[in-house]
């Protein structure tokens, strides 16, 4: 209990010393460029030491828990023992077939509850009328994750290069990047960018780390990182993806109901 209260005296420390360039950008602007008093100054102070703690918080927890927990499912999941049921034998890319569904799933759970995006999304359906839904967005960008998560995995295992991977995302993305409708572009590009935040990053960075350290021949620093950048491409396509299909399935019902007019005219004539 010690250890873990020096630890967490040390993080706010830490801290600290991150948050205090914002903290003279803010306040430069505001006295030195605007010059006019901060409203509410008080409540921002007290907002500051909130924001101290919970990322003090926040860090003991990433190291403490979360870090630990997807190394440690990472490593079980890839024993050679679990592997091949304590049979022993030469074991196969297939044979890790949980590692890719373990991070699919955490790749899923971990991107429906991010913050970040849970306020892009209420922000989208916000500013498009209802258009895009947010649980829409939110599942479409979780998918998105999933896959790219679970295929990354299958990289570490197999041992194939990250470039080749990340540039047939991308041409991909640009193939639907000119198909897509331009509202839904800028979206889909951001939606890539708030699936790396607080929460998905470090457990699918334990992950990484965690398999690549198990698989042999992998090395933790080439093959442990890289998960991030797929976590970062796929949602890209799933989102396009998803705003193509919503685009045809409201053609459809437009055209449905249209017919649907035109024979209840026919009928009444």
């Amino acid at each position: 209990m010690e250890e873990l209260a020096l630890s967490f005296l040390d993080t706010i420390k830490d801290t600290i010393m991150d948050v205090l360039p914002i903290v003279a950008v803010l306040f430069g602007f505001q006295f030195g460029v605007i010059r006019k008093k901060i409203p509410n100054l008080k409540r921002i102070l007290i907002g500051f030491i909130y924001v101290l703690l919970g990322l003090s918080l926040f860090l003991v927890g990433l190291e403490e828990a979360l870090f630990p927990i997807g190394k440690t499912m990472a490593m079980q999941l890839s024993d050679p023992m679990f592997l091949t049921e304590g049979l022993g034998g030469e074991i196969y890319w297939d044979d890790y077939i949980w590692v890719y569904l373990f991070a699919a799933a955490i790749g899923f759970s971990t991107t429906i509850a991010e913050p970040s995006l849970i306020a892009v999304a209420i922000k989208a359906e916000e500013i498009s009328g209802g258009g895009i839904k947010a649980w829409g967005l939110r599942g479409a960008v979780a998918i998105g994750v999933a896959i790219g998560v679970s295929l990354g995995t299958f990289r570490i295992v197999s041992g194939t290069p990250l470039p080749t991977y990340i540039m047939v995302g991308y041409i991909i993305v640009i193939i639907q990047t000119y198909f897509a409708s331009k509202t839904i572009i800028p979206l889909a590009f951001d939606s890539g960018g708030v699936t790396t935040s607080t929460v998905t990053v470090p457990v699918v960075a334990a992950l990484g780390l965690g398999l690549a350290t198990t698989v042999p021949g992998r090395s933790a620093l080439i093959d442990g990182f890289g998960l991030i950048a797929f976590a970062s491409v796929f949602p890209i396509m799933s989102v396009l993806f998803y705003a193509k299909m919503s685009d045809i399935m409201a053609r459809q019902n437009k055209s449905k109901v249209k017919l649907e007019k035109t024979n209840e005219v026919n009928v009444n004539t």
